[in-house]
């Protein structure tokens, strides 16, 4: 979240839809964006007119939100909610094509963390302070809000926090005789057994993804850059071997990689079996559990969730999606009585009972079914010590020039010590004023 980056367009990989969803779910009622008449114009202040909302989830979560959007027409009867189904990967430059050329943008759109700080820079999202949009925001995540503020504003209202585990199927590492891997070179030592033993590969390896670039980054105690006093990090000692890291797994066949379509490909290697582990979030939790080593009799538990291995230590990248409300609305109130509603507890408490996603609201975890939810229980101490990227404008271009070397390492036409040099390189004339 992811979901989420450069654009996961943006973040490259794409949770699994495909552009023919943008035109299956197209709307509620009618096609089109944008507003309709101001939200106050009927009698008595009641909100009215249309709200178009653009949501980015995947092909496993979309038919819920969907019917979220839904339950706002039924508080509000008089607001007409045109739901849109974007798929992630297109979502990014979409919405910048749409709101930069002043027609076509949607009324609030479920955006990716990363994502917030560059649209509000291009002047493209509402601020929300002082808005209904932002109800009870003592009762979020501190670092939920982290990533809706930019230069002293607030410009999303948090609605799901996420951040990568390493989902493993329980039977193949006991067939294999092995633990569960808290290091990299466990996780090499332990993949020639699971071949011989089982016939799986150890691990799918997103190598077509920056994001997932990240735990090895972070599992050699690196960073991209420090925001804070505006340094470039990812080509120190860290970065190296960050990127050596992914080329010797993969050398040394512990695991399996693609340039392209990773999303499909690792989720179908782990759901039939061809892979033991793989790196993934909680939004792949319900696809995953819909693979044949996943769901009937006797394998209903056979999906674990581990934290990422690590080498000097261990770290995964804070994700998640936020609601924004664009600018240029005509239905600014509707707007963002739409994105109350839809980060609200009670909102937030069903997307997690329905598909195990992490809510943003501290309270919501008092409540018995979310607190006792196996998946709750792993990822939220995960993403209470996930690492912070940077919320900066640029933040989201960071992550180009990382598909790039990673690319050129995987393929042998770069080293290690190369690509981080490249990466750094590429940071300092992206980020002007960086050392």
């Amino acid at each position: 979240m992811r979901r989420g980056i450069p654009g996961r367009s943006g973040i490259y990989g794409i949770r699994g839809v495909t552009a023919a969803a943008l035109a299956a779910g197209l709307a509620l009622t009618a096609t089109g964006c944008g507003g309709g008449s101001d939200g106050e114009a009927a009698a008595g202040g009641e909100l009215s007119g249309t709200v178009t909302f653009w949501d980015t989830s995947n092909d496993a979560e979309k038919a819920t939100y969907r019917k979220l959007a839904e339950g706002f027409q039924k508080e509000h009867p008089k607001v007409q909610v045109k739901y849109v189904s974007v798929p992630f990967g297109d979502a990014n430059a979409k919405f910048k094509n749409a709101a930069g050329g002043g027609s076509g943008a949607p009324d609030v759109m479920r955006t990716e963390v990363a994502w917030v700080a560059d649209f509000a820079n291009l002047g493209y999202l509402a601020p929300l302070d002082g808005t209904p949009a932002l109800d009870k925001t003592e009762d979020y995540l501190p670092q939920a809000l982290g990533s809706t503020k930019f230069k002293g504003k607030t410009y999303a209202a948090p609605q799901v926090i996420d951040t990568l585990g390493l989902f493993y199927n329980k039977k193949l590492l006991k067939d294999a005789g092995v633990t569960v891997p808290k290091t990299f070179p466990e996780l090499t030592a332990a993949a020639k057994q699971i071949k011989e033993k089982t016939g799986a590969t150890a691990l799918y390896l997103r190598g077509d993804d920056p994001y997932w670039f990240l735990p090895y980054l972070y599992g050699q105690g690196g960073n991209m850059v420090d925001a804070r006093d505006k340094i470039v990090l990812i080509d120190d000692d860290a970065g190296v071997k960050a990127f050596k890291t992914i080329k010797d797994l993969v050398d040394s066949k512990a695991a399996v990689t693609d340039a392209t379509d990773g999303q499909e490909n690792q989720l179908k290697a782990l759901k039939d079996g061809s892979v033991a582990m793989a790196v993934d979030g909680p939004w792949d939790i319900e696809g995953a559990r819909a693979g044949k080593v996943f769901k009937g009799p006797g394998n209903k538990d056979n999906l674990g969730v581990a934290p990422v291995p690590g080498g000097s230590a261990q770290g995964s990248p804070q994700g998640g999606w936020n609601l924004s409300v664009y600018a240029g609305s005509k239905n600014l109130q509707a707007s963002y009585a739409f994105v109350k509603y839809m980060s609200s507890a009670q909102v937030q408490q069903q997307t997690t009972e329905q598909l195990s996603l992490l809510p943003t609201r501290k309270s919501v975890y008092d409540v018995p079914a979310v607190k006792n939810n196996e998946m709750v229980k792993f990822f939220k101490p995960a993403v209470d010590s996930a690492v912070q990227r940077p919320w900066i404008a640029e933040g989201n271009s960071l992550f180009e020039p990382i598909k790039v070397q990673m690319n050129k390492v995987l393929t042998g036409s770069a080293t290690p010590e190369q690509a981080a040099k490249a990466t750094g390189d590429a940071y300092r004339k992206l980020l002007k004023d960086y050392k």
